[in-house]
């Protein structure tokens, strides 16, 4: 029996009939990619013993914990590409009330930056990433410059999509 030809694997076939089904493709498989790394992040979190953080909040907090230096509220959204400030606000408070993050000033700017607590949740993290995705995905025998080159196309996607959304808000 013939396999039949479905199509390309899409959640809006409606918006796959376009000159370009493959991006379609892409948006469905960044909807689970999302979905998936979210739940991953929390879960991980939670074992390496912080509960209740959001995506978000721990996206933060490896950033802070990113080469050691303190960061500007600026400088967060801008490297996460969160627009709204308030979200990436009310994640710093919540993180500097667990003891992870200490808020402090440069000039008049707001910096952020880790604490030790902070910096053992972040290795603790780490060192449970290593051992089940990072093996998991070594596994897989996917070339890491393929990976890379697959993350450099989902940044230049992110641009593409930036773009999109601005001329959108213009209409």
């Amino acid at each position: 029996m013939a396999i039949p030809d479905i199509g390309p694997v899409v959640s809006s076939a409606h918006l796959a009939k376009s000159s370009l089904p493959a991006l379609s493709e892409v948006e469905f498989a960044l909807t689970m990619a999302n979905n998936a790394y979210h739940r991953w992040m929390m879960r991980c979190m939670t074992a390496a013993g912080m509960p209740g953080l959001s995506p978000l909040e721990i996206l933060i907090v490896h950033l802070v914990n990113h080469r050691d230096r303190a960061k500007t509220l600026a400088d967060i959204c801008l490297v996460l590409n969160v627009e709204d400030t308030h979200l990436a606000n009310y994640a710093i408070k919540k993180l500097d009330g667990h003891g992870l993050v200490k808020v402090g000033r440069k000039g008049k700017e707001k910096t952020i930056a880790i604490t030790e607590k902070g910096a053992d949740l972040c290795k603790r993290y780490g060192e449970i990433r290593e051992a089940l995705v990072v093996r998991a995905a070594r596994q897989l025998g996917h070339d890491p410059a393929d990976i890379s080159r697959v993350a450099a196309l989902l940044r230049t996607l992110s641009g593409a999509y930036d773009q999109a959304a601005r001329a959108a808000a213009a209409l």
